[in-house]
């Protein structure tokens, strides 16, 4: 995916992700990021193009250019982005991935049990439709 925005890549059918996206577009005021859901075309090809298992989604993955980011990182790196004071929030990136990524899973492994889950992926508003890749 070669863009001038990140994009976040997030499970579209968990109630947690989504609500995520929601809040990360409100609080977005320059409409930096954009975003795919793991399930779709654009998901599954870049999924694919990187040597990701295509039927994972316990991750949502950023992509900003080349790079991937993935978990934790990828959750500290749209917080730095996000700027404003949820940039503090970087400051956690010291915390070495082998002791991050646990808890980040641990929700992971959860989130449907606590959150819900959609029997289908969200659509976007007309209003946000230019925000995601399809």
């Amino acid at each position: 995916m070669n863009t001038q925005h990140p994009v976040l890549y997030f499970d579209g059918v968990c109630n947690l992700c989504n609500r995520s996206v929601q809040y990360i577009i409100k609080k977005d005021k320059k409409k930096l990021f954009r975003f795919a859901s793991l399930q779709g075309k654009s998901g599954q090809a870049m999924l694919a193009k990187n040597g990701i298992r295509q039927d994972d989604f316990n991750s949502f993955i950023l992509v900003e250019g080349e790079k991937i980011f993935t978990r934790s990182t990828a959750a500290l790196r749209v917080f730095r982005l996000l700027g404003g004071s949820w940039k503090i929030l970087y400051v956690l990136i010291i915390v070495p991935r082998f002791l991050r990524d646990p808890v980040y899973n641990w929700i992971a492994r959860n989130r449907y049990k606590w959150y819900g889950k959609r029997d289908e992926c969200m659509v976007p508003t007309a209003e946000l439709r230019d925000r995601f890749l399809e």
